[in-house]
């Protein structure tokens, strides 16, 4: 059974769940989900690892700072180094989705010595997402999203009619097709009714710098590129049908991870966790344990 549990670090309050015993795997969630993106790979890690999956703040039962501020990468990224040294583990696997890739990607480029491998499902390089931001029309198109959900309208447009938007995005698709359940989508209403938790997380957007989900992107596309060297053996995960980050993302991307690994899968989509999870863990499996 998942055990719940608190840390307090970094100055906050960060629930997490957590299954099994041995080296740490970590899985951090993207926008607009929360720890129980990860259920089926806290079963499955958690028969070999201690698979821990946190509520980012903001979201869910986690702390959830008032000020934009407090949603800069600075922080996100020393709550994750907080939460592993609080578990116990120097050394560990960090395994992200979209907006937790968004913190991933930075982790991996400033703590290199804390991590044994990265695997990045559907999450952008910092660099490239700038470039595609930039250049590809295409990928202009599909972030339209991020520009409302920096507005101060985006908490009332995404609650109404008991999250129609969110529950459309995120799990009409399973309800039909029967990877999403009643239950599920239960617990999704239940975390986003949170008080504050809609605002935590549409705070990771506002405290951006568009383009760079890193939150400081002077001189970005100009700059070293070293600072954006991730010297952690990776693998990246790609749904081709994402309608949210394109496959632009990929390309050049051997350039800033050297020691790159891509599995790409054809019908998947944003949400390919959900989708193909038999899958998504089997290639996760084969990269750690190689």
């Amino acid at each position: 059974m998942f055990e719940h549990k608190y840390a307090d670090v970094n100055n906050i309050r960060l629930h997490y769940v957590t299954e099994g015993k041995g080296k740490l795997i970590m899985f951090l969630h993207g926008f607009p989900e929360f720890w129980y993106e990860w259920k089926n790979q806290l079963a499955e890690f958690g028969r070999d690892y201690q698979a821990v999956a946190p509520d980012m703040r903001g979201y869910n039962l986690s702390s959830k700072p008032a000020d934009v501020e407090q949603y800069r990468m600075k922080y996100l990224v020393e709550d994750i180094r907080a939460l592993a040294e609080h578990l116990g583990h120097k050394k560990f696997i960090l395994v992200a989705h979209d907006w937790g890739a968004g913190v991933a990607w930075p982790f991996a480029i400033r703590h290199p010595d804390y991590l044994e491998k990265l695997i990045i499902i559907n999450g952008v390089h910092p660099a490239i997402f700038a470039r595609e931001l930039r250049d590809n029309p295409e990928q202009q198109k599909a972030s339209q999203y991020i520009l409302v959900h920096r507005t101060s309208e985006a908490e009332d447009i995404l609650s109404r009619n008991n999250y129609a938007m969110l529950v459309n995005s995120l799990l009409e698709d399973g309800l039909k097709q029967g990877y999403f359940t009643e239950e599920d989508r239960r617990a999704y209403l239940d975390a986003w009714s949170q008080p504050g938790a809609l605002t935590g997380g549409l705070n990771y957007y506002r405290a951006a710098d568009l383009g760079s989900f890193t939150g400081e992107s002077e001189g970005f596309l100009s700059a070293d590129q070293a600072l954006f060297t991730v010297k952690v053996p990776t693998l990246v995960i790609w749904g081709e049908k994402d309608r949210y980050l394109l496959t632009g993302n990929l390309e050049g991307l051997e350039k800033y991870v050297p020691n790159l690994t891509v599995k790409r899968i054809p019908d998947g989509s944003h949400w390919v966790i959900h989708e193909k999870p038999a899958l998504v863990n089997s290639y996760i499996r084969e990269f750690i344990e190689a």
